[in-house]
């Protein structure tokens, strides 16, 4: 006899997924156009940056990610004993109250400060979403669900960071200040469409018999980290260009408002390359489409590499643009991957590990990017690619070699 088709999914299961996805595009569209702006914002200027104003710059930013980082293991761990939604709100309410709060001031022990608190409300966010996205999918949709978050997820930082570099070519920068209003304007619009989409909806139970360490020690787990790990390293790379893209661009004469618009022609792909990597690990396996994905982030390295050497040729250019698509494999496969090895009574917490990482992975590169071209110049910059390429290599390594280690009785899991 037949299979019967997997049901599609109820209102109750459908509405809380278009919930996630349409805050997730709220949420990272405001941080998306505060981050382009804030190095100016910091600096009181777009161009020209030091070396001091580089360090000032990158310490500031550097605070949200150490703030995250820091305290997202709570967060998930809330999430799991009191509810996803419930934290999910608060962690949106209390962004959208510090992002009008940082448009009052200019001070840089100050915006150190709220940068700080805003990486905790950061983690608050991302952490409860992802068990969201995971506990509601289809079991053989997992990948294609995480492709749409992913999608909504860089759609907004994208739009986010297009709009931001837009405004550096059109607002002087003592006015600079209206972003962050935006961005509050937006949370607070993301936390309204959340809210009213999952009004009167079954909530989660609060877990009587809850243990801390009982859901933090499986997080960190073995074939969670083999997983995990590779976004740190992803993301010291990805964190140095958010935070100086747009006064980079500036100071060699590159237009904010053709960096936008650049940057916006490129969104488009995501909302449909994302779901169809997704797709395509639930059919062809994990692992596949996460090799896919660092191959791609290695090739990302060696064209910027050959970039800053030889300036923008075309070849290079297209080189580039192939890689970039070939490591968009990457996000969507290894959250499924991540959401097939938690269980549901620890979910956000084990979800919280790829929060932790990408955020510790922004500071480290923010860090390690600055500090080795202050040292060395260009040479460093070639110094920080191949460290981090050379890292994602052998990552990759280890988590073929401990499936390859695992014996299979029947069928490859989902996970693999």
């Amino acid at each position: 006899m037949a299979t019967p088709p997997a049901a599609r999914p109820t209102d109750e299961h459908a509405r809380p997924l278009l919930a996630v996805f349409g805050a997730t595009f709220f949420v990272r569209f405001a941080f998306g156009i505060t981050i382009a702006v804030f190095a100016s914002y910091i600096l009181l200027r777009s161009t020209n940056l030091g070396q001091s104003d580089v360090g000032e710059a990158g310490f500031v930013s550097a605070m949200a990610s150490v703030g995250e980082f820091s305290t997202v293991l709570l967060s998930g761990a809330a999430a799991d004993r009191f509810g996803r939604f419930p934290v999910l709100f608060a962690g949106m309410g209390s962004a959208a109250v510090l992002l009008a709060v940082v448009a009052t001031t200019r001070s840089s022990v100050a915006l150190a400060a709220l940068n700080f608190l805003f990486g905790i409300a950061s983690g608050a966010i991302l952490a409860p979403s992802l068990a969201i996205v995971a506990s509601r999918s289809r079991s053989d949709e997992v990948g294609f669900e995480m492709g749409r978050f992913d999608a909504m997820n860089l759609f907004g930082w994208i739009s986010g960071f297009a709009f931001g570099f837009g405004i550096l070519g059109v607002l002087p920068n003592r006015s600079l200040g209206v972003v962050f209003w935006v961005g509050s304007a937006s949370l607070g619009l993301g936390l309204l469409f959340a809210y009213l989409l999952t009004r009167g909806l079954p909530r989660q139970v609060p877990a009587r018999l809850f243990s801390f360490a009982g859901v933090v020690r499986p997080a960190f787990r073995r074939s969670v980290l083999l997983v995990t790990l590779p976004w740190l390293v992803i993301y010291m790379l990805i964190g140095t260009a958010l935070v100086f893209l747009a006064t980079s661009a500036t100071g060699i004469g590159i237009s904010p408002v053709y960096l936008a618009l650049g940057i916006a022609a490129g969104g488009a792909v995501l909302i449909v390359s994302q779901p169809l990597f997704g797709r395509l690990s639930d059919r062809v396996g994990r692992m596949r489409m996460m090799t896919v994905g660092a191959t791609g982030f290695v090739s990302v390295m060696l064209f910027a590499s050959l970039l800053v050497a030889y300036g923008p040729q075309v070849p290079l250019l297209a080189g580039l643009g192939l890689s970039v698509l070939a490591a968009l494999a990457y996000g969507p496969a290894a959250l499924a991957a991540l959401a097939d090895l938690s269980s549901e009574v620890g979910r956000a917490t084990t979800m919280a590990i790829y929060s932790l990482t990408i955020s510790l992975g922004m500071l480290l590169g923010l860090l390690a990017s600055t500090g080795l071209y202050d040292l060395l110049g260009r040479p460093g910059l070639y110094l920080f690619f191949g460290t981090v390429a050379t890292a994602l290599v052998l990552l990759t390594i280890a988590r073929h070699r401990e499936l390859a280690s695992v014996a299979v009785a029947t069928v490859t899991t989902p996970a693999r």
